[in-house]
Formats: C-alpha cells, sequence, structure tokens
C-alpha cells in the first residue's frame, strides 16, 4: 500500500524538527509520497516584502503578488531543502510542483460565501483539487521507478495559470487518487481535546464527535480545513486517515478517522 504523509508549515519551517521528520520518513519502507505546506516562511516572506498575508477561515488569499511569494517559497525553498535532506538520508526524492510533468491540475476557486451564509470572498489565484485532477499513471511511474514524490502546492490550471492550492487538500486529493494511507503530520501529537493540553490526544474521531467539538470551540481555526479534507478523503475512498505528530513515524499513535 503507498502512504501519503503531509506536513505542514510549522514544521518545515522548524530546521530540526524538518530534519528529524525527514530521517524517519526516508526510512520507512514501501511506496511513499510527501506532500508540505511552507505557510509560516511565506507569510514572514510577504511581510518581509510589505505584503500582508491575509487568511480566511484558515485559507490563505492569494492575489498576484502572494501568487509569486508563495510559489517562490513552497516551490523554490521549501520544496528543494526537503528533497536534498531526504537525498542525504538516502531517500531517492523528487520535487514537484503540480504542473511538473502535468502531475495536477487545478481549477481557478470562484468567489466562495463564508460559513456565515452571506460573506462571499474571492480568494484569488487559488486553486481547488480533486482526486480527478491527479495525473495517476505518472505518479505511479514515479513510484515503480524507485523515486518519492514530494509534492508542494504550487499547481496550474492546464492553461498557463499557476494556482495556490490548500495542501491538505492537495494531500487528500492525491491519496484518494492513489487509494493510499493518509497521514497528517503536524506539531501535535493529533487532535486534542484541550488546545491548551498537548496530552488530551483524541485516539479516534467520526463525524458526529467533530461536530460537537466545533460547536463547543476545542476544533477551530485551521484544524477545520485539515479535518474536512481529512473525513472528506476518507468517504472519496483513501484507505485510512490519521491525523498525528511529524515525529516517531513507525510508532503508532495520533487520532484514527473513521465515518
Amino acid at each position: 500500500m503507498i502512504s501519503l504523509y503531509k506536513i505542514g508549515g510549522n514544521v518545515v519551517d522548524d530546521a530540526a524538527a524538518l530534519e528529524r521528520f525527514c530521517a524517519e520518513f526516508a526510512a520507512l519502507p514501501g511506496p511513499k509520497v510527501l506532500v508540505h505546506g511552507g505557510g509560516v516562511r511565506a507569510s514572514q516572506v510577504q511581510k518581509a516584502l510589505g505584503q500582508e498575508p491575509v487568511k480566511i477561515e484558515g485559507r490563505r488569499v492569494t492575489d498576484a503578488p502572494a501568487l509569486e511569494v508563495v510559489t517562490m517559497v513552497y516551490a523554490g525553498w521549501c520544496n528543494k531543502d526537503i528533497v536534498a535532506r531526504l537525498q542525504a538520508h538516502g531517500c531517492d526524492a523528487i520535487g514537484l510542483a503540480g504542473c511538473d510533468g502535468a502531475a495536477v491540475t487545478a481549477q481557478r476557486r470562484p468567489p466562495r460565501t463564508l460559513s456565515d451564509g452571506v460573506t462571499q470572498v474571492d480568494f484569488g489565484f487559488v486553486g481547488d483539487v480533486t482526486p480527478a485532477s491527479v495525473n495517476v499513471p505518472f505518479v505511479k511511474r514515479l513510484l515503480d521507478a524507485g523515486l518519492t514524490p514530494v509534492f508542494c502546492a504550487i499547481n496550474h490550471d492546464g492553461a498557463g495559470q499557476l494556482l495556490n492550492t490548500n495542501a491538505d487538500t492537495m494531500a487528500a486529493a492525491i491519496s484518494v487518487a492513489l487509494g493510499a494511507k493518509l497521514f497528517y503530520c503536524f506539531e501535535k501529537n493529533g487532535v486534542l481535546c484541550d488546545r491548551n493540553d498537548d496530552g488530551s490526544v483524541i485516539p479516534g474521531l467520526d463525524p458526529a464527535a467533530y461536530a460537537r467539538l466545533k460547536a463547543e470551540g476545542r476544533v477551530a481555526d485551521g484544524m477545520i480545513p485539515k479535518l474536512d479534507n481529512a473525513f472528506q478523503a476518507l468517504r472519496d475512498g483513501a484507505a485510512g486517515v490519521v491525523i498525528r505528530g511529524a515525529e516517531r513515524l513507525q510508532e503508532a499513535g495520533g487520532t484514527v478517522l473513521t465515518l
């Protein structure tokens, strides 16, 4: 079975945490794929260039200047830094954006109505992907050749336009397309019952329990789109989904999602 791991910007931006993750990821057996974010560094670069990062309901608004920054950060520094670290640990990684080999296409997101049911937002050059967006034969050729694809979340529309995709959505789409087991890895050890207590990991979560946690405010901000994507991946056919920490990858742990 193919395993797909996704790491977020808080891990990517922490050199020590990223190095530990890459060493452990490289040692995992079997075919595997990595999808990474980099939003923390992208926001830092935006601010250094005089841009103000804008996020709404956990999603980055991407105008033309922001698209240039996230492409430079995600497809440039972050992707190649990760690939170099994996190569150093004996993992024959290959870094990709969606436009490389037409691996993943995206459709530009139309204006969206927010959760309040009223407010409409144009997210700019943001792309939405589905499992049908993934060039499965191309990705499988890479895996069959013994390569480990490392995807950033920059995609294209097939007509020359780059688009910024949420990395969690990207991971969900690729995992479903490949029938892979999906591991969302971040700085916490799983979904927390109490956001202020790192030891309060919930071992299992179904949609009803997730709805209660949202209503109680225990799950909020960026965790909502992450879990929304995770449950949708299960519904669409991912082999399994686990929300877990980015360390000790060969040990069991984290929050296992069920339907």
